[in-house]
């Protein structure tokens, strides 16, 4: 338990309004977006500067208090879930755009500025900062670069790694890390920054972020396309991928998820299709044309139901936005939503999809799929009620024999939202007792008391217990 002097010295450091220690206050930091995974805080802490993580740190190591970097909880996989109590570091207060450095093409801002926000600005000045998870109106920036996020425009443009080019970070014994800068080429020593992305704040507190950006697209085209079948959509995506066309935007929905999207956004698309695919294709005119053209004769070739090109920007707009919803509106229909994170290379898509068909009739489930499709990333979701313990059972039944497949295939656990509390067994059947041991060591070097986020990624270290740096280094052969 956290001691009344650590608060005060706490409040003394960041100031009361930056302090919740009541436990009506610190009720909802003790979930993010992940169901059924609740643990309560000891403490929220709300820093504004690089110097207030400093001392938070500092308190919470003298406390042996595990640290929880949070941004704004829109989490998938139990990621800032205070798993093991302690500190919530939360970093949505720190949310200053630091730098639009137009001759460098590139953006610095704070850990808490809101992704969507950072789009915004930058669009601004002419500029575009392509990745853009569903949750953009909320997500942070540090966030993203924790889960290392990804989004609608994957497909073509990368995921936040890919536009990462330095990082801030405080280490577990409170001292700065700065890795990466302005350079578009730089090699030297180990790349730290690259480490830090995807890390889930099992390893540094991230405080700044410095992306790239790049001139936006001069033009778009939206497509829409309706199947009877979805194993047809599934198979226009490998087709249109293998055309060596790569879409800006090419998202899946079943008819599950289509039905709920039209009860929560009721903009008119057809309920009786069993998928939809929503296709964007952007650049040069002459390349959108070319590529809009080609994308339409392939839909034809599959024999896709309908196609429709949206008319405008503002139709176009409208689409996307309906996409986005697609968690929102299959929410509203059960009480629980298992949602999961599948990716398998895109010419496994088809058989992905009558397998997931095939588990939901085994487990008697209802389940709306949605996703990436241009990435192989699908997102099946049970629509559930947590509190119906023999549905739960047949829920996780189904991920599981459904990963099973995935990883057969060559595919993996989880395309962009993280690993966290939600899938570390997962994990570990897709990368073996020797690729955990290679994380613990990593985890080791940078954290050796193991007080950032425990319990994350991985089992087996905890608040003032040092990670097992000794543990077996074996290697599958």
């Amino acid at each position: 338990m956290i001691s009344q002097t650590a608060i005060e010295h706490l409040i003394e450091r960041l100031g009361k309004e930056n302090v919740y220690h009541e436990k009506e206050d610190l009720l909802v930091y003790g979930y993010d977006a992940t169901p059924g995974v609740h643990h309560l805080p000891e403490v929220a802490v709300f820093p504004t500067s690089t110097e207030g993580v400093q001392a938070a740190i500092e308190i919470a190591r003298r406390e042996g208090l595990p640290i929880v970097p949070r941004g704004t909880g829109t989490g998938l996989s139990g990621g800032s879930v205070p798993a093991e109590g302690g500190m919530v570091l939360c970093i949505s207060r720190m949310d200053k755009i630091l730098e639009i450095d137009e001759e460098n093409l590139t953006a610095t801002v704070q850990a808490g500025v809101v992704t969507l926000d950072l789009f915004n600005a930058v669009a601004a000045k002419g500029l575009f900062y392509p990745p853009d998870p569903g949750s953009q109106k909320t997500s942070t920036l540090a966030g993203n670069v924790a889960e290392n996020a990804g989004g609608l425009r994957g497909l073509k443009y990368g995921v936040t790694r890919d536009y990462v080019m330095a990082l801030t970070a405080i280490l577990a014994d409170g001292s700065i890390i700065r890795t990466g800068g302005k350079a578009v080429k730089d090699v030297a020593g180990y790349s730290f920054r690259d480490l830090l992305v995807g890390s889930e704040g099992t390893l540094a507190f991230i405080t700044e972020v410095t992306v790239k950006l790049i001139p936006p697209p001069q033009d778009k085209r939206t497509l829409l396309a309706y199947f009877d079948d979805i194993r047809t959509a599934g198979e226009a995506v490998s087709k249109i991928i293998a055309a060596k066309i790569i879409p800006a935007t090419l998202e899946i929905m079943d008819k599950m998820t289509i039905n709920c999207v039209e009860d929560y956004a009721a903009i008119g698309l057809p309920r009786s299709m069993a998928a939809l695919l929503l296709i964007e294709v952007d650049g040069h005119p002459v390349v959108v044309a070319e590529e809009a053209a080609a994308v339409e004769a392939i839909l034809r070739e599959v024999r896709a139901a309908e196609i429709h090109v949206a008319k405008d920007a503002a139709e176009a707009a409208n689409l996307a936005a309906a996409r986005r919803t697609a968690l929102s509106a299959l929410a509203r229909v059960s009480p629980t939503t298992l949602l999961e994170d599948a990716t398998v290379p895109r010419s496994r898509l088809a058989e992905t999809f009558a397998e997931i068909e095939r588990l939901t009739e085994k487990y008697r489930l209802k389940v709306g799929t949605f996703g990436h499709a241009g990435d192989g990333n699908l997102h099946p979701t049970v629509l559930c009620d947590e509190r119906d313990h023999d549905e739960m059972e047949r829920a996780h039944a189904f991920f599981a024999e459904l990963y099973d497949m995935v990883l057969s295939i060559g595919g993996t656990v989880s395309g962009e939202h993280g690993i966290g509390l939600a899938k570390k067994g997962y994990l570990r059947q897709q990368v073996g007792d020797g690729g955990i041991a290679v994380m613990k060591r990593i985890k080791a070097a940078f954290d050796p008391e193991g007080i950032f986020n425990p319990g994350k990624i991985f089992d087996d270290e905890g608040p003032g217990a040092r990670v097992n740096v000794e543990e077996g280094f074996r290697v599958s052969r």
